[in-house]
């Protein structure tokens, strides 16, 4: 991509460590590509930016094969107009590499964990875990992409007072069905699902109700984790998300993590007793208050098991970095979690978090609400059988994953231009109608010959394909999958252009083959951007 030479031929000339922006400039006529390298770099070599930026022009203008001229503009930049020939030549880059085409070094085989969705296993995933679902499975397909050995991991909440609030309200509710007058908690878990549960357990266990309070309700725990773990399983399945590990908390407990990592932070003088509680002292690493791991009662709290989990991950999996995908309601959670991890020296900023905000469900100009408890949520699978998994994960990838979004159903199932989606997979769909066409009068890109490429829709198609690899590795070391979904429509609107003003087949052969190896390459481009968001490329719609 001609970012990345335009930086690595600076940076032959400019001194070690020099920090400089290469971004297309506010105006076209500007050129293609500028730089502040002259401004920046100037004081360090004790130059005036000007005559710096004359002699940088001077010795890169002499790359052919790369610029048409080089210009200072100003008190010292550089602006760059690209030759022609460089961006023609990316058609047969894209061609070569197919599939890889866009793929990057740039991991360098650090070992990264994408832990995503971890939804308590206490009913069905809603929609605001589906955005975290298409976040987490669409960022580790990138960094995958970028070359980092990725490990996508689920950490179940399978403990604590949640589980035992399922089981009673499983219990509760087998009890109802049994034909017993109850009055059910308004804190229990509420929705038609706990009762499909109820009495899924009584058909399977008839004695259920003979049982002794305290073992029914164990049972009816066990047996909801089982059943909502399942279909937890499957609703993500469905989604196209695949996890390397399903983690227990409980096993976290059982092998002595949870003691081993409170063990350490004692030793190190982070721990201490109070009310009957323990505490980690977060403050002394600028948390705004120290926090709870142990209650007066005995019982952990949720924070002395992210504690240890985290420990883990680092000192015994050996993580370079680690991605949280968390919701927005865990944003005070943050501080506290990094807080513990200078206390056991582990580099805080190994560790990323990133913060899905809600998704308001607008259908028919109405907006649901959501609430797992009550059993007011829209769940995910019915999101995606009424709209289709290609839409969902497109749409909920539309924003900064930290940023609200609004999803309109009625948008979405719309086959026009302002659904971006269906923008997207028809601009693949289109190219693939041309060249089942081109197929039919018996041509081909074969032979093609790339200076044909030369009108200003082709140029501007050309400058997008070369893009698409830097895009990749910007959006993998911003952890912003959302970058792609742009790239892809401004890629889908230039070729929607392009289609208007020119035909791809003509009596002219010669141009025929070059357009087909246009349409051959921005095809290609666009189906490596939808699948790393984990959306289908269609050959026809």
């Amino acid at each position: 991509m001609i970012v990345r030479k335009i930086r690595e031929l600076l940076t032959e000339y400019l001194p070690e460590g020099v920090s400089f922006q290469v971004e297309p400039p506010p105006r076209e006529e500007m050129g293609d590509l500028a730089t502040n390298a002259a401004l920046v770099a100037a004081s360090r070599l004790g130059r005036k930016p000007r005559d710096l930026a004359e002699e940088l022009a001077q010795r890169l203008a002499e790359r052919k094969e790369l610029f048409r001229r080089v210009e200072v503009a100003g008190p010292g930049f550089l602006n760059f107009f690209v030759a022609p020939a460089y961006w023609q030549a990316v058609v047969e880059r894209v061609l070569t590499a197919g599939p890889d085409y866009g793929r990057s070094a740039l991991g360098a085989g650090r070992k990264v964990q994408v832990e995503f969705v971890s939804a308590n296993p206490t009913g069905p995933l809603h929609i605001g875990h589906g955005r975290g679902a298409a976040v987490g499975d669409s960022l580790a397909r990138l960094l995958d992409f970028a070359g980092y050995r990725v490990v996508r991991e689920y950490y179940i909440n399978d403990r604590g007072r949640q589980m035992e609030v399922l089981g009673r309200s499983v219990w509760l509710r087998a009890r109802e069905l049994s034909g017993e007058e109850i009055t059910f908690p308004e804190d229990h878990y509420r929705g038609e699902y706990i009762i499909e549960i109820a009495r899924k357990l009584l058909a399977q266990r008839p004695d259920l109700l003979q049982l002794p309070e305290k073992e029914a309700v164990s049972v009816a725990r066990e047996f909801a984790l089982s059943e909502i773990l399942a279909e937890i399983r499957k609703d993500l399945e469905d989604f196209g998300v695949h996890y390397d590990v399903w983690y227990s908390e409980r096993e976290l407990y059982e092998r002595g993590e949870v003691e081993e990592a409170l063990s350490a932070l004692r030793e190190a003088g982070y721990l201490y007793e109070k009310d009957g509680a323990l505490w980690f002292r977060a403050t002394a690493f600028g948390d705004e208050k120290d926090r709870v791991v142990f209650r007066a009662n005995g019982e952990p709290t949720y924070f002395a098991s992210d504690i240890a989990y985290h420990r883990e991950k680092f000192l015994k999996r050996g993580f370079d970095l680690v991605v949280d995908v968390w919701g927005a309601d865990h944003h005070g959670y943050v501080p506290r979690l990094k807080a513990a991890l200078a206390a056991l020296k582990i580099e805080p900023e190994r560790l990323r978090v990133l913060l899905i905000q809600m998704v308001n469900l607008i259908e028919g100009g109405r907006l649901k609400s959501m609430s797992t408890r009550a059993g007011e949520f829209v769940p995910l699978r019915e999101l995606m059988e009424e709209v289709g998994r290609d839409a969902v994960r497109f749409t909920f990838l539309t924003r900064k994953c930290d940023a609200p979004l609004d999803f309109d159903v009625e948008l979405v199932k719309s086959q026009k231009s302002e659904n971006p989606v269906y923008y997207v997979q028809y601009a693949h769909a289109r190219l693939a109608s041309v060249f089942r066409k081109a197929e039919e009068e018996g041509l081909s890109p074969e032979g093609y010959e790339p200076s044909l490429l030369e009108t200003p829709e082709d140029l501007r198609v050309l400058k997008l394909l070369d893009f698409f690899p830097q895009v990749v590795e910007e959006a993998a070391e911003a952890l912003e999958p959302h970058r792609l979904t742009y790239y892809l429509l401004d890629l889908a609107e230039a070729l929607h252009d392009y289609y208007t003003k020119h035909r791809f087949l003509s009596e002219d052969r010669a141009l025929s083959r070059a357009r087909l190896a246009l349409a051959r390459a921005v095809k290609q481009v666009l189906a490596n951007g939808l699948n790393l968001l984990g959306v289908s490329a269609p050959e026809r719609m």
